[in-house]
């Protein structure tokens, strides 16, 4: 990997890691606060190397702009990313984030 790349990705993890627990935010949201709004799958490409789990970032709290839960597929099931945003007590129909205005964490605000 090169080296801006990696340095983007540890931004990337930098971020995620300030998502507080029952809340979610958007891929987009964070290319926005790295001051890169057109790398949003460039975010999502950092979160798919970021599942493992020594490294403890909570990655299921990013959703795509509409709320939905496009990196479920990258679980260990197809239900885990709902579980544990469930578990933090979102709510979750249909692979969707309810009451999305009300969980969104946007960074660009918070940090």
């Amino acid at each position: 990997m090169k080296q801006k790349q990696a340095d983007f990705f540890d931004q990337v993890y930098a971020v995620v890691q300030c998502i507080p627990a029952g809340r979610v935010s958007t891929y987009g949201a964070i290319a926005r606060a790295l001051g890169a709004a057109r790398s949003s799958r460039l975010v999502g490409t950092a979160l798919i190397m970021a599942h493992d789990p020594r490294l403890s970032i909570p990655v299921h709290r990013v959703v795509n702009r509409n709320g939905l839960l496009t990196g479920k597929q990258h679980y260990g099931s197809p239900s885990e990313m709902q579980e544990r945003l469930e578990a933090e007590g979102i709510v979750v129909l249909e692979d969707q984030v309810q009451r999305f205005d009300q969980v969104f964490w946007d960074p660009g605000e918070h940090l």
